[in-house]
């Protein structure tokens, strides 16, 4: 959804044509791609920046966790950041909303009585990361009743709704959390870092291409997180097509015709 809002945004304020090459598979393969040249920008969140790519701890307000992440980008990856999309994408630890009514649970810190009858589905990139699941148990005490499952990001959710698991690691703006009536516990001890969206473009990019930088800049602050997750379910709860979804949000923030 960010890449194909970006490309039209490109489209329309320069003449250039973009390239989607989409579904790259996470944080560490476009990282990847974009030091090797062979994609030219990606939208990224500052707190997976901050602990995947530079492995520093979690922590900071997020125009703290903005300005590092800027600036290390700069010195040490000829990379830089966009300004802020407006929505924070923090990880959301999902459970079933009838559960949540059920046990009156609301945060984290409650749920770590009940995890150890639980079962717990998780995306193979959060297990790895170091903000993810083993500072999360750690930070929180939870233990589950097996190993937690390693999952395909897609199929969590329908998992946690049809009972194979009963808590996963999701976004905070999936589309289908209000759907399938799931419930967010609050991080209620702040273990996740801010998770803001911006756009990372190779320096040399905008060297070549320094008009990329204002069409970009007019994305700032333009998606709240409940127009992020409206965005995520016309395509994984209605399946439109991710173009027209693009060009009618584009079109009523004014910024295309």
């Amino acid at each position: 959804m960010l890449g194909e809002l970006l490309a039209q945004q490109i489209e329309a304020h320069t003449h250039l044509k973009v390239e989607r090459r989409f579904y790259l598979a996470g944080t560490y393969i476009c990282q990847q791609a974009l030091l090797a040249g062979r994609i030219d920008i990606y939208p990224e969140y500052t707190g997976t920046a901050l602990t995947a790519i530079l492995k520093q701890k979690v922590g900071g307000d997020k125009t703290e966790v903005y300005q590092r992440v800027k600036s290390e980008y700069e010195t040490r990856l000829g990379l830089t950041l966009g300004p802020s999309f407006g929505f924070n994408d923090t990880f959301a630890m999902e459970i079933r909303g009838s559960d949540a009514r059920r046990l009156n649970l609301k945060t984290l810190s409650q749920a770590a009585a009940f995890t150890p009858q639980w079962r717990a589905g998780f995306g193979y990139e959060f297990m790895e990361r170091p903000d993810g699941y083993a500072g999360l148990a750690a930070a929180y005490g939870l233990r589950f009743a097996a190993p937690p499952r390693i999952m395909d990001l897609g199929l969590l959710a329908p998992a946690l709704k049809d009972h194979q698991i009963d808590i996963a690691a999701g976004n905070a703006t999936d589309g289908l959390i209000p759907t399938l009536d799931l419930f967010v516990l609050e991080d209620d001890r702040r273990y996740f870092p801010p998770y803001e969206a911006v756009a990372v473009i190779r320096q040399e990019t905008l060297r070549e291409h320094p008009e990329v930088a204002g069409a970009v800049a007019e994305l700032r602050g333009t998606i709240s997180d409940q127009e992020m997750q409206q965005l995520n379910y016309a395509l994984d709860g209605q399946h439109r097509d991710v173009k027209d979804v693009a060009h009618e949000f584009l079109r009523s923030k004014g910024l295309v015709h």
